[in-house]
């Protein structure tokens, strides 16, 4: 395990015309006290960035009442969203730069990655934000490079979310880096939301389920597929498991999940092998055979196609067999970035 700690306090910026869901995201991931999480869970306050009012989108006031000072300590500083309209002032750039430059974390939702841009802090990073706003970074900031059709993207100490709800599984992604995947289940359980969903996955798609008869179909099937990961899936198989014809099944297995059967099926095994790097000490082959890989040269093929690092870089920053305590990402995973590619 690192040495280095993570510090464990997070700071919410607020701001007038702040997005009061975005907003919320982080209060409800960071803010509340999760006694069942243990005394190391996060600290967090709320600080206004702005000497004015702090009025949201809704029409509610807020009265931020975080000491400043935070801003210059925190371990972690969420960006709920910019005004597409709004300027973002030299002040607030030169607290950015100030909080990165200590080695402070980064998590922007939505429009928040407007900020990190302005600060100079995504030249040359990949990036995400709600796919709406893609031409607006495109002209402004065209040094960025944008991934316009995902999640979330993990670059180590600075990570952006699309659109607003996609907020939620970065929040859960983080807390899933710095506690392990045991935490991020048990908030997401108390959300009543998946416990995860890779940052790799599309930010939109055409229906989530189609129509009742389909989802009776593919849900079972999507089940039967998590638990037998170790074998090998065609479409032809899966297309007459789930009644359809190859055609028919291709289109709505894309339609319900947003990808086709071979990257679901990837994303899933390579989740699954996660999990299990993090959470057991079961062999490199071991893992590669239980998630369907066939062998571990396969296995650390994808692992390292996917997430650029190897499954022992992973394992050595990521396993929490220990009590948890929150990590500083290693150095091969903070240089090259962590999310699933598209």
């Amino acid at each position: 395990m690192p040495k280095t700690l993570l510090n464990h306090d997070v700071c919410a910026l607020a701001f007038d015309g702040m997005p009061l869901f975005e907003f919320s995201i982080a209060v409800e991931l960071f803010g509340l006290e999760r006694p069942e999480m243990g005394p190391d869970w996060y600290r967090f306050q709320v600080v206004n960035v702005e000497d004015g009012p702090c009025r949201t989108t809704a029409g509610l006031s807020l009265a931020a009442t975080g000491p400043r000072p935070w801003l210059d300590t925190a371990g972690t500083l969420i960006i709920p969203g910019w005004p597409l309209d709004k300027p973002i002032s030299n002040d607030l750039v030169a607290l950015i730069q100030r909080a990165y430059a200590r080695g402070a974390r980064i998590v922007t939702i939505c429009s928040g990655a407007f900020v990190l841009a302005a600060a100079g802090l995504l030249k040359g990073r990949r990036a995400t934000t709600h796919w709406k706003y893609v031409e607006h970074v495109k002209c402004h900031w065209p040094e960025v490079e944008l991934v316009p059709d995902v999640l979330y993207i993990d670059e180590g100490q600075i990570l952006t979310s699309a659109g607003s709800a996609a907020g939620i599984d970065l929040c859960l992604h983080v807390i899933r880096r710095d506690f392990g995947p045991e935490a991020a289940n048990k908030v997401a359980r108390r959300l009543v939301v998946p416990p995860h969903r890779d940052g790799g996955q599309a930010q939109y798609i055409q229906r989530s389920v189609p129509i009742e008869y389909e989802r009776n179909r593919l849900g079972p099937l999507l089940d039967y597929l998590r638990e037998c990961l170790d074998q090998p899936h065609t479409v032809a198989q899966l297309a007459r498991r789930a009644g359809m014809s190859e055609r028919t099944f291709l289109r709505r297995f894309e339609e319900a999940t947003g990808t086709t059967p071979a990257k679901w099926l990837m994303q899933v095994r390579l989740q699954t092998a996660r999990d299990l790097l993090e959470a057991t000490t079961d062999s490199i082959d071991l893992i590669a055979h239980t998630c369907g890989f066939g062998s571990a040269a396969n296995f650390r093929h994808h692992f390292r196609e996917q997430l650029s690092t190897t499954p022992t870089a992973y394992r050595q920053t990521f396993q929490r067999l220990a009590p948890a305590v929150a990590c500083a990402p290693s150095p091969d995973l903070a240089e090259a970035g962590y999310a699933y590619r598209s």
